[in-house]
């Protein structure tokens, strides 16, 4: 297809802060190198055609069809296209995803927005950032039905080069913070492929929903210590503990980073971890046998990163340790009878952009 459009759209990690997004705390990821590009052309048949150049079936429906759960890999692009309400007499969407997939990097959110960026300059409908954040939230949540928070496209959208992006989900604000650690970030892809529609993860968040709503609380994040002794059920004061004690830690972490801390800022990543794993319960072997063998060579600290069951770990490593912290991570994994690693570039790096304009 000769495109009229192409927009790109980073994949990102969380150095801290998860699943905070949907309890209103805060969190504090960056976009990756590693994107995803959308090419965008205009049809007059009054089709929708979505292919890929990675292994995925063509999808084909007509305009009129466009309605949630239609489209299966595509939904995620078929998705963005109605909420923005941009089908018009058809259009053809080429993919091209160089965020690996089901790591745990946001390899959807970086589809949405690219789709989103490439759309919006096709039409030359001059959407905000927040407009465009909210068509790829509800492609997500509405369309394809993965019950997930707003973190990812916020940062995929907004992200700057050197800096992690501080979200405050309560307030619903943002602001920059300066990311040029001492030393690297390893990102650790366990191929140990995760999937958020439904399940476990749904769980969670339901879980969390009803601790708040017996808590009386609008947001569970905003619960102090103490009210948690008022749960009586032990998996919601689980739950709720890893909320509380992880908004706590984002701000510590913040603050560390902005004093050049750097061996507190991994302290604090460690205990995330150990949090993630054992009171909300969504890391696994793959991620446990990572963070190990990372604190094990040297690393500040380490942790999951993501939703969880299964994705990516980063570890926070001294200058000139990246290479023997790998290497003792692809070991650790043959030592366990695991799949080999992959290690993608964890350079704090800039937000969805066009590439090509649409007029």
């Amino acid at each position: 297809m000769e495109p009229a459009a192409v927009a790109s759209a980073p994949g990102r990690v969380n150095l801290i802060g998860e699943h905070l997004d949907y309890n209103g705390g805060l969190s504090l990821p960056i976009a990756l190198p590693c994107r995803t590009y959308v090419a965008v052309a205009p049809r007059s048949d009054g089709r929708l055609v979505v292919d890929t150049l990675q292994e995925g079936d063509r999808v084909e429906l007509a305009t009129a069809e466009l309605a949630p759960g239609e489209g299966g890999w595509a939904g995620y692009v078929l998705g963005v296209v109605w909420a923005l309400a941009s089908a018009g007499d058809g259009l053809t969407l080429m993919v091209d995803g160089r965020v690996p997939l089901g790591a745990g990097l946001s390899s959807s959110a970086a589809l949405e927005c690219a789709t989103a960026v490439a759309v919006d300059a096709l039409t030359g409908a001059g959407a905000s950032a927040d407009q465009l954040v909210d068509a790829c939230v509800r492609a997500e949540n509405d369309y394809v039905g993965a019950p997930t928070g707003t973190m990812d496209q916020t940062v995929s959208m907004l992200a700057e080069e050197g800096h992690a992006l501080l979200l405050d989900f309560a307030a619903g604000d943002h602001r920059q913070v300066p990311w040029r650690p001492a030393g690297e970030l390893v990102v650790i892809d366990t191929r140990a492929s995760h999937a958020l529609v439904g399940g476990e993860y749904g769980e969670r968040r339901r879980a969390c929903e009803e601790a708040a709503a017996t808590l009386g609380v609008e947001h569970l994040a905003l619960a102090a210590p103490e009210q948690l002794e008022r749960l009586t059920d032990p998996v919601q004061r689980r739950r709720a503990a890893h909320v509380v004690s992880e908004t706590a830690r984002v701000r510590e972490l913040v603050a560390a980073v902005e004093q050049g801390d750097w061996r507190r800022v991994g302290t604090l990543m460690t205990e995330s971890h150990a949090s993630l794993r054992d009171d909300y319960e969504v890391s696994c072997r793959e991620l446990d046998v990572a963070v190990a063998a990372a604190l094990a060579h040297g690393a500040y600290g380490a942790r999951m990163t993501g939703g969880g069951f299964g994705g990516s770990a980063i570890a926070l490593v001294p200058p000139g340790r990246g290479e023997e912290v790998r290497s003792a991570v692809t070991h650790a994994f043959a030592a366990e009878g695991l799949a080999p690693p992959a290690f993608v570039d964890g350079t704090a790096s800039g937000p969805a952009e066009v590439v090509t304009p649409g007029r």
